[in-house]
């Protein structure tokens, strides 16, 4: 599964680029400790998504894709409505950094499929 290491070692950079810039904007201590916390979880959704794409590529990789993102949906659902309030995070940065890890971290997906 060398694909899959090479996207959570390149999804691990991406994320911390982008959790430090976000980090950086928003400068409070809680907007930060938001932020890392969607990192974590973004980290953990997308490997879990690129594993269930990879494995279903030689199929049906629209499906694999289709899962993907219905996932991302439902963590980002659940991340908004129970996570965030029950932890007592600022809603913006949380969600924000959430959507942000996601969507740039789904960019390198195609990138690595082939391999």
């Amino acid at each position: 599964m060398k694909p899959v290491a090479l996207f959570a070692g390149l999804t691990l950079a991406v994320i911390a680029l982008a959790g430090f810039a976000i980090a950086a904007a928003y400068g409070s201590a809680d907007a930060s400790r938001a932020v890392w916390i969607s990192a974590a979880i973004a980290f953990a959704v997308q490997l879990m998504a690129f594993a269930i794409i990879k494995l279903s590529a030689k199929t049906n990789v629209m499906a694999g894709w289709g899962i993907g993102a219905i996932l991302r949906f439902v963590v980002l659902g659940v991340y908004a409505l129970v996570i965030v309030k029950a932890l007592g995070l600022p809603s913006g940065a949380a969600l924000l950094s959430l959507v942000a890890f996601f969507f740039l971290s789904t960019l390198l997906e195609p990138l690595l499929l082939k391999s």
